[in-house]
């Protein structure tokens, strides 16, 4: 299976970590995180996968994450309830999202892509 690539094509960071990927010769399946956003059983599994808090996957420097005021509420929130919350749309959660079967990248993370093409 191909990695899922998750991300925002207007976002530099997701540029970046595109053309990363094809240097290295990781090919993915790409997914519009905001018309195509990941749903709640998707991301429970991957925050289940990925070993990480849930916090992790909020896109925290985000307009949206700083309109509802999440800074102050995901403290609050279990971590079903921010789950559904990510759930709902797609610039809530940290792009780009690199998803293969035994790992979880959140963000553009070259190292672990590096790691990845060695595999």
């Amino acid at each position: 299976m191909k990695p899922l690539f998750l991300h925002y094509p207007k976002c530099t960071t997701c540029k970046r970590a595109l053309t990363s990927l094809k240097s290295l010769g990781i090919d993915v399946e790409e997914r519009h995180i905001v018309e195509n956003h990941p749903t709640n059983e998707e991301l429970t599994a991957w925050i289940k996968q990925s070993g990480l808090e849930v916090k992790k996957f909020f896109n925290t420097s985000g307009n949206l994450y700083k309109e509802l005021k999440l800074k102050d509420k995901l403290p609050t929130l279990s971590q079903e309830e921010a789950i559904a919350l990510l759930s709902t749309h797609g610039m809530l959660v940290k792009r780009p999202l690199l998803i293969t079967d035994d790992i979880i990248v959140v963000g553009f993370k070259e190292e672990s892509y590096k790691q990845l093409a060695t595999h």
